[in-house]
């Protein structure tokens, strides 16, 4: 429709002029002695316009000449900046396809067309780690931190994971503190975070940064029960001499942590090595009352003092509950043994091996043979360990 509008105002514009030429009748009369010269208004018109047009032309005409040594300087800056960010995207796209040494060379282009130096830069030092080319890697750190106002948190997080691959859990932490403290602490930067407290052994630490990424959704319930684990059982091997701070210990852990299995086996036999045995059997109880698990009441017996004929009535309310269960005729059998209830305990030690035949059961076994002076079926029980062996 607005094409048809302004079709139609042309048409009306060349009309109106044909008009006007046609019943103009003005003339124009120039004197120039001895010369005179007559002209129609409308050959005047078109002339001063035809004059124009060429006056404007032969302007324009100069005005470029007069730019053209710009307009090169500007074509070649353009063909330069355009050769330099092929460059850079050929580096990147080498780098991600993990052609290092292809990817210097683009890199090395880029950051001599000064294209983007600190990117350049960065995927070089990246490149060269890969390649673990040890003096490309310094000259490229050196590059880079000239150019540490633009790439100054990507460097960082750079060394971070250069340092961890390395093992240098310091260096890694310094580089850390510096991202912290230019407000990059993002997840990413929590992740690295995490595996420099592991290297350095830093479980409380590792605790925090576990809960925290679980919060952000950065770590799933399955990824991060191992890694709370862990940090828990060094943490209770670290207070093994100290009953009462292990008691305390698992105490303040959530309730979710003291249900794994292998928790409470090291929490208990840490607090048997601390000779704290009821604390340790009362720990065992709790979790078995609760949920069973074969793999910890062998350490039920394991610790020799406390109150063993305690630790036998419990064990066999349990036994109603697991009459085949082999580690727990075992347990019965040890704490038996232990208090010289000779006859229960070697119903209960044989009554395992007919369950399943295990290495423990015999030397337990041999040790109670040997106590009651039976020599010859001690060393049937020994020769039956070392074959089990």
């Amino acid at each position: 429709m607005r094409g048809l509008f302004w079709f139609l105002a042309l048409l009306a514009l060349a009309v109106g002029l044909a008009l006007y030429a046609y019943y103009n009748d003005g003339y124009v009369l120039v004197v120039l002695p001895p010369w005179r010269v007559e002209l129609s208004l409308n050959l005047l018109l078109l002339l001063l316009l035809a004059g124009f047009v060429a006056l404007y032309l032969v302007v324009r005409a100069l005005v470029n000449v007069w730019r053209l040594p710009a307009a090169a300087r500007e074509f070649q800056r353009r063909r330069v900046e355009a050769h330099a960010d092929d460059a850079l995207r050929d580096a990147l796209r080498l780098f991600y396809e993990g052609r290092f040494g292809h990817a210097i060379k683009a890199a090395e282009a880029a950051y001599a067309a000064g294209r983007a130096p600190g990117l350049a830069a960065l995927i070089a030092l990246r490149c060269a780690h890969a390649l673990h080319d040890d003096e490309r890697v310094e000259d490229w750190r050196q590059r880079l931190r000239g150019h540490d106002e633009t790439v100054r948190s990507a460097r960082l997080m750079t060394e971070v994971e250069l340092a961890l691959d390395r093992r240098q859990f310091f260096d890694a932490r310094q580089a850390l503190n510096q991202l912290t403290r230019s407000g990059g602490r993002h997840i990413a930067a929590l992740r690295l975070a995490l595996r420099t407290e592991q290297g350095q052994g830093n479980w409380d630490e590792v605790l925090r940064l576990t809960r925290q990424l679980q919060k952000h959704k950065a770590l799933t319930a399955e990824q991060a029960a191992p890694l709370r684990h862990r940090a828990h059982r060094q943490n209770l091997a670290t207070l093994a001499a100290d009953a009462e701070q292990i008691m305390r210990y698992w105490r303040a852990m959530p309730r979710e942590d003291r249900r794994e299995v292998r928790l409470a086996l090291v929490a208990a036999r840490a607090l048997g090595a601390a000779d704290d045995c009821g604390d340790a059997a009362q720990l065992v109880e709790d979790f078995l009352d609760e949920q069973w698990d074969s793999s910890l009441v062998e350490a039920y017996g394991e610790c020799e003092g406390g109150d063993i004929l305690a630790r036998i009535a419990h064990a066999e309310k349990w036994l109603l509950e697991h009459p085949r269960d082999a580690r727990l005729l075992l347990t019965l059998g040890r704490l038996c043994r232990r208090r010289q209830l000779w006859g229960k305990a070697q119903s209960y030690l044989e009554a395992s091996l007919s369950t399943e035949d295990s290495r423990a059961a015999h030397l337990e076994l041999a040790a109670l043979f040997d106590g009651l002076d039976r020599p010859g079926d001690a060393e049937r029980h020994y020769r039956a360990a070392v074959l089990r062996s």
